[in-house]
């Protein structure tokens, strides 16, 4: 057995909008010398909705096409690595499409 045999196939997510080539990084320090956090796009997605759109999380998790308590792990998983970023002067990139 291999440990691909455990994992369960990441279900397709639908993303609204294309986010990525984007990156935030702190003023006055250059970017070769920082610290990154990548923000995936189901990542960057969720937080579009939740937080920018100002949608419950139901709505959400339907539009993106998963279970809510998916759409909450993911949402968790987001605020946790901009908070990192923004806290600890890191580069925030967000990634390529999925």
């Amino acid at each position: 057995m291999f440990i691909g045999e455990f994992l369960r196939r990441r279900k397709p997510r639908c993303i609204e909008k294309d986010h990525s080539n984007i990156c935030f990084k702190p003023c006055g320090i250059r970017a070769k010398e920082l610290e990154v956090v990548f923000l995936a796009q189901d990542e960057a997605e969720a937080l579009r909705l939740a937080d920018y759109e100002g949608l419950y999380q139901e709505e959400c998790a339907k539009r993106m096409q998963i279970s809510r308590p998916t759409f909450v792990r993911l949402i968790a998983s987001a605020r946790k690595k901009v908070a990192d970023a923004v806290l600890h002067s890191k580069k925030l990139e967000i990634e390529g499409i999925l």
